[in-house]
């Protein structure tokens, strides 16, 4: 990868992180600003080599999913970092952890169900969100009309997964009642 394909990929991942911030805020999920903790960050780059070698099996024929899914891992991660990351951070591979419950095909359900405890509206709130949010993706992917397949399509695809992680794990946090506040 060039300078220029990595500067590419930067500012794509900037832009898509304004825009997801931007339609978050307005949903009413996040305060304008993208809370996270490095311990959460950090944990991406333990899980995403397994949920990349799942997910893209499904980009063709399920891309919604094969994004989406970051989103709902990133949920998981920020809930249990505030139930207890002493025991949860030593897990070898959160995203393993949780897939295995049940399967990659129903980590959403394991997430929203049994991990984050939602029920009726709020189940079927936080899917929409989602999908609402997994799609915004697939179209700035469709929009920057990278060739498929390229080694390019798939930076571009794992930027955007990362993204949509520290989202869930944003929207999960404020959620939980975490906020930026300025000390004085």
């Amino acid at each position: 990868m060039d300078q220029k394909q990595l500067e590419y990929l930067d500012s794509y991942q900037q832009n898509l992180t304004q825009h997801l911030l931007k339609m978050l805020t307005t949903m009413q999920y996040l305060d304008g600003q993208l809370l996270e903790t490095p311990d959460i960050s950090d944990k991406w780059h333990d899980v995403a080599p397994s949920y990349v070698a799942d997910a893209v099996k499904e980009i063709a024929q399920y891309p919604n999913v094969a994004l989406g899914w970051a989103m709902y891992l990133g949920m998981a991660v920020a809930r249990y970092w505030d139930e207890d990351w002493s025991i949860y951070g030593n897990v070898p591979n959160l995203y393993e952890y949780i897939r295995d419950k049940r399967g990659f095909d129903y980590m959403d359900e394991v997430v929203r169900g049994e991990i984050l405890m939602l029920k009726n509206k709020d189940f079927d709130e936080a899917e929409k969100l989602v999908q609402a949010c997994s799609q915004q993706v697939l179209n700035k992917i469709r929009y920057e009309q990278i060739e498929p397949q390229s080694p390019l399509a798939f930076h571009a695809y794992a930027r955007s997964i990362e993204t949509l992680y520290k989202m869930g794990a944003a929207v999960e946090l404020k959620a939980l009642g975490y906020k930026f506040e300025k000390i004085n």
